[in-house]
């Protein structure tokens, strides 16, 4: 009995420790929409935008990020497995849902000009794709890593 009780000790002691351990270790990954929000503050604080423009520009970007992400995932690329008729559906879905991906892009854009100039939606657009670069390249390391 005492043997049992030890080893439930052990497992005990142990299993907390482990938890422990793991907690302080792991980092948390911020949900997309904590990520759109940290990029837009990112890109207001990088222009110096005042208060206002800053505040508009967040809530802004951050539903350009909501309705990107509605439209779903991108279709899957054609493969060489597929008849003509899948690869001409396939490509057919890509070219719809960048095509949509355009539409949001201009009715952001009308949004933007609305309280930012030219300009600084060009600069914008710069600081974005520097983000997503890195992100992409971050993301390709962490996969070789594993």
């Amino acid at each position: 009995m005492k043997g049992i009780i030890r080893l439930l000790f052990w497992v005990v002691a142990l299993t907390t420790f482990c938890g422990t351990v793991s907690a302080q270790t792991g980092k948390q990954r911020l949900t997309r929409e904590q990520l759109a929000e940290v990029q837009a503050k990112h890109i207001a604080k990088e222009m110096a935008m005042d208060d206002a423009t800053s505040q508009r520009f967040i809530d802004t970007f951050c539903q350009f990020q909501r309705d990107i992400w509605a439209l779903g995932p991108r279709p899957k690329q054609p493969h060489s497995q597929m008849t003509d008729e899948e690869t001409e559906q396939a490509l057919k879905n890509r070219f719809a849902h960048s095509q949509k991906i355009l539409d949001l892009r201009q009715k952001y854009y009308g949004i933007y000009s609305e309280f930012l100039t030219q300009k600084q939606i060009r600069r914008v657009y710069e600081l974005e794709r520097q983000m997503m670069d890195r992100l992409s390249k971050h993301g390709k390391g962490k996969r070789a890593n594993r």
